[in-house]
């Protein structure tokens, strides 16, 4: 059975493929055949870089007024966008079936799925900075620090855009919730990228519900939909096969690509550059002199 959701990611531009010749650059100066930005299911880039902006301002504000600062345009989005307002939709449907007495969200990105799943559902929201200081907003009423909005011994149901290895959860969110007494429950994801994060987040008491995970099947049905190409999905299953092995295979395919890309400046040589440093490409693909 299709997953509808895999489209939507296509359509937003959430999930892109790299040409066949020229795969991405991430930010550890590894190289791969796609990309993930959860939240553009707002609706698109623009939409959701702007949203972005709205929720930086109001995080750097009066904390207390964050999520009456945002949530004007997530309420906007979702009566203008269909792809986004059935997205939640489909969080919220998940997430009646999970135990859980609030929700919960970290800075930046969660919010863009946390704050609407919690008002959906008429339960209260609770806001984690990156500085581990929370917001709690109670349905109808106005903002309080999370340590005055007696929590203690009440279950959290933290909504989250994207897992990797759910290093947020282990290093914040879930530091954040139990400091108020409280506890992550459970978790729901848009997007799981099957990269050992819900085994981790099982480990840690807060099993891990997902929309979206990214294995080979997912960009099997882009292709069959004509949303990649053969070509593109060739490039996806190496990589997943094994992502060193992907990037050494392409760096001896194309060994004038380290050298064009420092020669290109700006990020595309900081990125070559630290694959060199890092010891990641091959002798063979290495410029020299």
């Amino acid at each position: 059975m299709e997953n509808p959701i895999i489209p939507w990611l296509f359509e937003t531009d959430a999930v892109r493929v790299c040409p066949h010749d020229r795969p991405f650059w991430y930010t550890s100066g590894k190289l791969g055949p796609f990309y993930i930005n959860t939240h553009f299911l707002f609706g698109s880039e623009e939409d959701a870089n702007a949203l972005l902006s709205q929720i930086e301002a109001a995080a750097a504000g009066d904390r207390l007024h964050f999520a009456e600062a945002v949530w004007p345009a997530i309420e906007r989005q979702l009566a203008a966008n269909a792809i986004y307002a059935q997205l939640i939709d489909r969080l919220c449907e998940a997430a009646r079936a999970l135990p859980a007495d609030f929700i919960s969200g970290g800075e930046r990105r969660d919010f863009f799925f946390s704050l609407p799943v919690a008002r959906r559902l008429g339960l209260g929201h609770l806001s984690i900075f990156k500085d581990l200081t929370t917001v709690y907003d109670a349905p109808g009423q106005p903002g309080v620090r999370g340590e005055d909005a007696g929590l203690a011994g009440r279950r959290s149901l933290h909504v989250a855009d994207l897992i990797t290895v759910a290093s947020s959860f282990v290093r914040a969110w879930i530091p954040a919730v139990e400091a108020l007494g409280a506890q992550i429950a459970c978790s729901l994801a848009v997007v799981d990228r099957d990269q050992g994060g819900a085994q981790i987040l099982k480990d840690a008491g807060c099993p891990l519900t997902s929309l979206v995970t990214v294995t080979p099947a997912l960009f099997e049905q882009a292709r069959e939909q004509g949303r990649i190409t053969d070509a593109q999905l060739r490039l996806v299953r190496s990589f997943m096969r094994d992502p060193d092995q992907f990037m050494r295979d392409f760096l001896v395919e194309h060994p004038h690509f380290l050298t064009d890309e420092l020669r290109r400046g700006g990020k595309s040589a900081q990125r070559a550059q630290l694959c060199i440093d890092s010891g990641f490409a091959p002798e063979s693909a290495r410029p020299h002199a």
